[in-house]
């Protein structure tokens, strides 16, 4: 009756061993479960990507190319000059400003010539005084003449007659060639264009008093303006007269014809100018700058690449990825290029490269050397 008990209580530590026992069982299998996987994930292969599809360009080597060179150069007006009087004094009129554009002819400024209109009318009551007396002598010669042959007026009579005569036409001419200066000096009152033009400058103003050869104002001429080109002394034989070639002005391309090529060399630019008549439709300013675009062969080997296919490295180098056959796929490979010359979106490139190479066109930020990629259809 004592046993039963005792016997109870010992049972109850072993239940509880039995149930330790069975958890640590149980996270042992799960860890054994945990390791299987995750070695199972580890050397399961990733699923396979796509090769990356890139548009392509073949690098084409040739031994030369062509380049557009622009010479600058001026546009000057056909005939320039600063005008002036011939003759002294105080200028009474000047009704043209800069700018405005004159005739050839057209009077630019006139000088006070009241004195000149005084000195002349005197000048022409002497000649028509001249006049008088010479057509009294002319008749009294003539009827003297007459008498002469009866021997009413004596010989010497006639002869002093004739004479008189003579010596008025003498004074006649003489008073006649002063009314003449008289009217080349009113000519010269008056500053007239020698040519069609525009008022460039003018350095003088209504009421200043000039001397002879002052400059009034300076005209140039717009009906035949010029470029004048510097261009390599080497080039400048190469011009001849008559032949068109390219200018551009202000944006604006326009065909001119060659007049002259000057035959010496800037000192200061080490150039030949060359002359260059512009077309009637063309109208620019005196000094404003022209260029001359020219196309020269360079002698250099090399290929032309989009400047898309280039990729800037360290220290200047520039790369491209050339595509490299990979089984049904195409393997980019790095390759050096050297940079010659740019035109618009290309470069004129040499480097490790070879004839007829297959280089990625573009998007070469995205891909780097040895990615598998396919080539774009239609490239």
């Amino acid at each position: 009756m004592h046993q039963a008990p005792t016997a109870t209580a010992r049972s109850a530590p072993g239940r509880l061993s039995s149930l330790w026992g069975f958890g640590a069982a149980a996270l042992l299998v799960g860890a054994i479960t945990l390791a299987l996987h995750t070695r199972m994930a580890l050397t399961e292969p990733a699923p396979a990507h796509p090769p990356l599809t890139v548009a392509t360009t073949t690098y084409v080597l040739q031994d030369s190319y062509q380049r557009q060179v622009s010479y600058l150069g001026l546009i000057v007006a056909g005939r320039k000059a600063t005008l002036g009087f011939e003759v002294p004094g105080q200028i009474a009129s000047m009704p043209l400003r800069q700018g405005d554009p004159v005739r050839a002819g057209q009077l630019i400024a006139a000088l006070d010539d009241s004195a000149l209109q005084a000195r002349r009318a005197a000048v022409a009551a002497d000649q028509e005084q001249v006049r008088a007396e010479l057509e009294l002598a002319r008749l009294k010669a003539r009827r003297q003449r007459e008498l002469s042959a009866s021997g009413a007026v004596s010989r010497e009579a006639f002869d002093e007659t004739r004479l008189h005569a003579r010596a008025l036409e003498s004074r006649l001419e003489a008073v006649t060639a002063r009314l003449t200066g008289i009217d080349i000096e009113l000519r010269q009152a008056r500053l007239r264009a020698p040519y069609a033009g525009v008022i460039a400058d003018r350095y003088v103003y209504q009421g200043a008093v000039v001397s002879p050869g002052t400059p009034v104002v300076k005209l140039l001429e717009t009906t035949a303006q010029e470029a004048h080109i510097g261009v390599a002394a080497e080039r400048a034989a190469t011009f001849t007269s008559g032949e068109q070639h390219v200018l551009n002005l202000r944006g604006t391309a326009f065909e001119a014809a060659v007049l002259s090529v000057r035959p010496d060399v800037d000192p200061v630019t080490r150039t030949a100018t060359v002359v260059f008549g512009l077309p009637a439709g063309i109208h620019a300013l005196d000094g404003e700058p022209v260029t001359l675009q020219l196309r020269e062969r360079v002698v250099q080997s090399g290929g032309w690449l989009p400047l898309a296919a280039l990729i800037e490295g360290q220290r200047g180098v520039w790369t491209v990825l050339r595509l490299s056959p990979d089984g049904d796929a195409l393997r980019t490979v790095r390759e050096a290029v050297e940079v010659l010359d740019l035109q618009g979106d290309r470069a004129y490139v040499r480097g490790t490269l070879a004839d007829a190479a297959l280089v990625v066109a573009n998007g070469v930020h995205r891909i780097t050397p040895g990615t598998l990629v396919t080539a774009q259809a239609g490239r």
